[in-house]
């Protein structure tokens, strides 16, 4: 019972806290655009914001890459999480964001995925790495290399253990990294790279390896408000994602948390 009353206050002590000012819970909501690999756990956090405050969360899943030239082009979005840098200092330089509320949320790694079948297994990830030999006459799966930052993180790992060059041809390139993920997922395939946290929740695909630290750029999830919103309750929400509510769902699939929870 004391428990009970706990978690009863605690979540009236966050409502209180996250209302934001002039504005009524019950007719607020807030459009986020958020990159694909945050779908399972972005989702659970919304919900867990709209329970604590009333205020819908809609979101729109998609690469960084097009989210941001979406924005550009004018869609109406009241925050922006990427899943690199790059696209959020693009985001930055085009005044697409409010540079004081941007931070850096989350972090994750980058896997060597194979169907839940496969005869790959166990995949000794390092220097002279052979992926073109390891897949035969099979596929990799990769977002974009060009503009999806999965992509470009697996593309410059690649070049990094000296494996772009052989690998390259048998590339099968998606438009995100979800997309990727249903590539392998559907045995379309040999192996892809994705993300650590994707490969955690299809129950079609296995880790066969992990990509050294310093093989690729630190997987970094920055966070912001978009320039033209003026919706009250987006401080509430950016607000919400430094908290420890919102940190343990993170953490449950698999995400690095890199700020100290705000209560």
């Amino acid at each position: 019972m004391f428990r009970f009353v706990q978690l009863v206050t605690a979540a009236a002590l966050i409502a209180g806290v996250l209302q934001p000012p002039h504005a009524s819970a019950q007719d607020t909501q807030l459009t986020v655009f958020a990159a694909a690999s945050l779908k399972n756990a972005l989702d659970e956090v919304d919900a867990a914001f709209t329970e604590a405050t009333g205020i819908k969360v809609m979101v729109s899943y998609e690469s960084s890459s097009t989210l941001v030239k979406q924005i550009d082009q004018g869609a109406q979005a009241d925050v922006f999480i990427s899943a690199d840098l790059q696209w959020m200092d693009y985001a930055s330089e085009h005044k697409l964001i409010k540079p004081d509320t941007r931070f850096n949320l989350l972090g994750n790694r980058l896997v060597l995925i194979a169907p839940k079948a496969s005869k790959i297994d166990k995949v000794e990830i390092g220097q002279g790495f052979d992926l073109a030999k390891l897949v035969g006459d099979g596929r990799i799966a990769v977002a974009n290399v060009k503009t999806v930052p999965a992509g470009r993180y697996a593309k410059a790992a690649l070049e990094k253990l000296d494996a772009w060059t052989a690998a390259e041809p048998k590339l099968a390139q998606a438009e995100n990294v979800r997309a990727t993920l249903a590539l392998v997922a559907r045995v379309k395939t040999a192996v892809g790279i994705v993300y650590e946290t994707d490969a955690k929740v299809e129950p079609k695909v296995k880790i066969v390896g992990v990509f050294p630290d310093g093989s690729y750029p630190a997987v970094t999830y920055p966070v912001a408000q978009t320039a033209d919103s003026k919706n009250a309750a987006t401080a509430s929400y950016l607000t919400f994602l430094r908290t420890n509510a919102a940190k343990a769902i993170f953490d449950k699939y698999g995400f690095n948390y890199l700020i100290k929870p705000g209560s």
